[in-house]
Order: C-alpha cells, then structure tokens, then sequence
C-alpha cells in the first residue's frame, strides 16, 4: 500500500512481484504429454458454438466461486480508496504528519535530510494503519478462496519486506522532491512530473535485477523440452534473452504468470513454477508467447507514456488543488506549503481521488494493451485451443462471463469469454497450426 501511495505521488512504479523457479516436475512431464485434456470441445469449428462448448466445461461450482472472489474485488478497489482517504485524514486533522516533520526538524536542520526522515516516519505509520485491510486482502482472503499457499508468518514477512523496500526508496524520492519543491515552488507541479517519469523509468530497470529478487528466488530453467521451445520463440521475436528462469510462486499462490520484462540489459524472460506444474506445453508457449508479445509490441514504453501523462495531469490537479486546501485548512494542520512534507498526506488524498476515478480508463487502456499480446500471442504460439484452456485456468480467480458494464469498469484484461472467442476466430480462419509444433 505505501509502494502506490509513492506510485501515485511521484510515480515510484515498482514492478510486479513475479515469482520463481524450480525444476520440471513429474506433473509437467507428464502433462506436456498431451496437448488438451480428454473431453473439451477442441474440434467444434464454428467460433460461436466452441466459445460456449469451452466456457461450459468449467464446473458450476467452480464457476460461482470465481465469480464471487472476482466480484469481491470490485468492494475492494472501494474499500482501498476509503482507507487511504481515512489514513490522509487522520495523518492531517490530528497533526500526526506535522510531529513527524517536527521530530525530522528535531533532528537535523538540513532540509533534504528532514524529508527524508519524514519519508521514513511516514511509510512505517502509512504501514500500520493499512495492515488490517492488507492482511485480509491479501492472506485471509486468499486462503478463504483457495489462493494461497502461505503461512501468517510467511505472508506478514514479506510485508516487512516491502516496508524496507520503501523505507530505502523513499527516503530518497522525499529528499529529492522536496528540495525541488521548495527551489521552485511555483512550478513545483512541472518538476514533480519530471521526478515521477525519471523514478519510473529508474524502476522499470532495476525492479528485475533488484527488487524483485527479494521476494522470490530466480532459478534457470534447465529442461530442454519447456526452455527450448520458449527460446526458439524469443529468437523468432528478437528478444535479446539466452536464459529462461523459473520463479518460486509456489510458496506464496496458486496462480500461474509469467512475465518479459527489463530494459537496457536487464530485459528477464521468467515463468513461475505452477505454470510450469498445472500446464501443458502447448500452453506454457501460448502463455509465454503472450507476455513476448509485450515486449515486442513495445507495451513498456506505451504504458510509461501512459503514466506521464497520468502523472503530469495529476500533478496538475494537484497544483490547482492543495494551495486552496492549504489556505483554508493548512494553519489548523500545521501545514505551510508545498514545500512542507507534512502536506504530502493531501497530495497523497488528491492522486489517490484522481487514480480512483480513473479505474475505468486506467482498465480499459491495460484490457487494449493484454488484448493485442492476446493477438500476437495466438499469431506466435499458433495454440487457440491451448489458449482456450489457459482462459479457463485463469477463470478460477478471473470472472469469466462478466456483463459488458462490469468487463468495462473493472477488468484490466480481456474477460475469459473474450479471450475463448477471440482463440476460436483465430482457429476457425484456418489458420496453419500443426506447422509450429
């Protein structure tokens, strides 16, 4: 929660914690074996009725409890929102931000060094009064789902983590940002955009080495027959990768990912160990073929500027916004300025507001982007029914039939039934498909 507080304020975009590897087990061994599962709808040609074929062999029961995990997500975009509101609030009506500003002052008279200090006081409280919702979101949830594979003590130590991850990064983001914001406080908004888009772009590159290596543990894939098919393909792609790793997802969930990500040398083709354990090669290539399709399709830099823009209209509200609250409330606060970190909660409540209304373009734009890797993926692997099966694993914990306002509002990528069809079209053109196996 603190790491999107940052995200918002002044774009700290920590890439997503992919995870781990370990060797092909007799599972994967044995599933490679056979394309597609006994019993599915593989050879109904017209893309109406194998959407429906396909979408069918998912268990009611198992359907309805994807539906309700899926649906309670939409109360928790809400419920996330509201607490970071409430945490802004009491941060600022309390004077709680303006000790910690205080102590920082109380402690050194060298400005960068106080904000950093804030940035210190601040993430570890931020981290406190976010855990109830964070430990429910993220391990009583899970578990009551089926999700996850963690214990407490697991989940809550890799909290702790990322608490020290902030507690390094933002330290320094504060110092810089505000010494910045007081040089020039009267477009402090224009340099805060800049400050977000470098941090972002400084995050981009060094999360894969860096940052996500604290959380799970990197191993190569050693198996010939999963590595080298996923090779051959990033070779097809002119993607610059001669390794593939295997992350340790296991120890925490029971999903599949995977993930290209990296710029500038650190470019990491990585899949975790349940994509390795619950699929097929057929499908391990379709869903690699998929995340190469980011890469290749430049995905990287268009959601970066995506995010400029996002950040630099936020900054902008921002500027329009905090000088008048300040005016008003700022003394009662102990707020002076803009230049005072003990403010930052206010800037914190203004791009928490601002990114909630914007759920629904910020899902629609990351649905367009996953719908063309979707594309490129099929095109790549040449796997429709393979796809079709992937679709349905991910619809354990992905709504699979949602209604056109829900899919709109809260899917950030396409929904099951779109991906299904959209595989089915691809393989009623008749499209070569034995060619690539």
């Amino acid at each position: 929660m603190i790491l999107r507080f940052a995200c918002f304020s002044v774009a700290l975009v920590v890439s997503s914690i992919a995870l781990p590897a370990q060797q092909t087990s007799p599972t994967t061994a044995n599933a490679i074996a056979s394309a597609t599962p006994v019993a599915t709808p593989a050879e109904i040609t017209d893309p109406k009725a194998a959407t429906r074929a396909w979408l069918d062999t998912m268990p009611a029961n198992e359907k309805a409890r994807s539906d309700a995990y899926f649906e309670g997500g939409y109360w928790l975009i809400l419920w996330n929102f509201l607490v970071t509101v409430a945490t802004a609030l009491l941060l600022l009506t309390t004077k709680l931000s303006a000790r910690i500003r205080d102590l920082a002052a109380a402690l050194t008279s060298f400005r960068p060094i106080r904000a950093g200090i804030y940035a210190i006081g601040f993430a570890i409280i931020t981290w406190a009064l976010n855990l109830p919702l964070n430990c429910y979101e993220g391990f009583v949830r899970e578990h009551q789902y089926g999700m996850s594979n963690q214990t407490f003590g697991a989940w809550f130590g890799e909290s702790l983590k990322a608490l020290i991850v902030a507690l390094v990064i933002l330290p320094v983001v504060f110092a810089v940002l505000y010494s910045i914001f007081r040089v020039a406080e009267r477009i402090w908004w224009i340099w805060g955009t800049i400050v977000g888009i470098v941090l972002t772009t400084a995050l981009t590159i060094a999360g894969p080495v860096f940052i996500e290596p604290v959380f799970n543990k990197y191993t190569p894939l050693t198996d010939p027959k999963i590595r080298d098919p996923v090779l051959a393909l990033a070779r097809a792609n002119e993607i610059p990768v001669e390794q593939v790793f295997v992350v340790d997802q296991s120890r925490q969930t029971k999903r599949v990912s995977a993930n290209v990500s990296g710029l500038v040398g650190t470019t990491r083709i990585a899949l975790n160990d349940n994509l390795l354990n619950q699929c097929t090669l057929p499908e391990i290539r379709e869903v690699m073929a998929h995340e190469m399709g980011h890469y290749v399709l430049n995905h990287g830099a268009k959601i970066t500027m995506s995010l400029v823009i996002f950040i630099f209209v936020g900054f902008a509200l921002a500027a329009a916004t905090f000088n008048r609250v300040i005016r008003k409330c700022g003394p009662s606060w102990g707020v002076n300025g803009i230049a005072d970190p003990a403010g930052f909660p206010l800037l914190m409540l203004i791009f928490a507001t601002y990114g909630f209304l914007l759920t629904p373009a910020a899902n629609t734009m990351s649905r367009t982007i996953e719908r063309e890797a979707d594309i490129f993926g099929l095109n790549a692997a040449r796997e429709p029914d393979a796809s079709a099966m992937v679709a349905l694993k991910l619809g354990k914990y992905r709504k699979m039939e949602p209604t056109p306002l829900e899919e709109f509002i809260f899917f950030d990528h396409p929904s099951g039934r779109s991906r299904i069809r959209m595989a089915m079209d691809w393989k009623a053109a008749q499209l070569p498909c034995d060619e690539a196996r």
